[in-house]
């Protein structure tokens, strides 16, 4: 089992990346619903700061997975260049935008909001924005939107590749296992 990817082959390092941030965003996604809905309190001020840890986890991850990448490309796709292999291109680097995007978007809205951004309770991260009411009101409706926008695209990445495994492509197999 290789580290680095090969010609044909997802390594090791890519694998755990892709399945590391799709868990760490499914569960981005269920905290910020969640949490979309609170009131702000001291009963539930911690989920918040467990929202924007993982976020900034979330950036973290794509950054590293960009780098990883220059570093050890990745296998081209499997099948021919059709109107498919042109939407999942567009898709991945829709991923790309979005997870870096949404993130910094709730990053600039929680410094509108004047209170410090904090990473684990411990590290302060320097504000992106002004304070004012108009500015987290626009950077919390962009944050918004593009978390919606991502949720759709990533129902049309799970439809789209489990569609090509049951027509026997592989390529939801070399995510899994590396190889076809």
């Amino acid at each position: 089992m290789a580290l680095r990817n090969g010609p044909e082959e997802f390594g090791l390092v890519t694998r755990l990346i892709h399945w590391g941030t799709m868990l760490l965003v499914i569960g981005m996604l269920a905290l910020g619903n969640r949490i979309a809905d609170m009131q702000p309190g001291l009963a539930n001020l911690w989920l918040y700061g467990l929202h924007k840890t993982l976020g900034f986890g979330v950036l973290t991850l794509v950054t590293l997975r960009i780098v990883w990448h220059v570093a050890s490309p990745p296998p081209p796709p499997i099948g021919p260049r059709n109107a498919g292999f042109w939407a999942a291109r567009v898709a991945h680097w829709g991923f790309y935008v979005l997870l870096f995007a949404i993130p910094l978007t709730g990053w600039a809205g929680s410094s509108a909001t004047g209170i410090d951004v904090m990473i684990a309770d411990r590290w302060t991260v320097p504000p992106l924005v002004e304070a004012s009411e108009a500015a987290e009101a626009f950077w919390f409706g962009l944050h918004g939107i593009l978390t919606k926008v991502l949720f759709g695209l990533i129902v049309l990445h799970m439809l789209a590749a489990l569609k090509r495994e049951m027509e026997g492509d592989g390529t939801l197999t070399r995510m899994i296992r590396g190889r076809v």
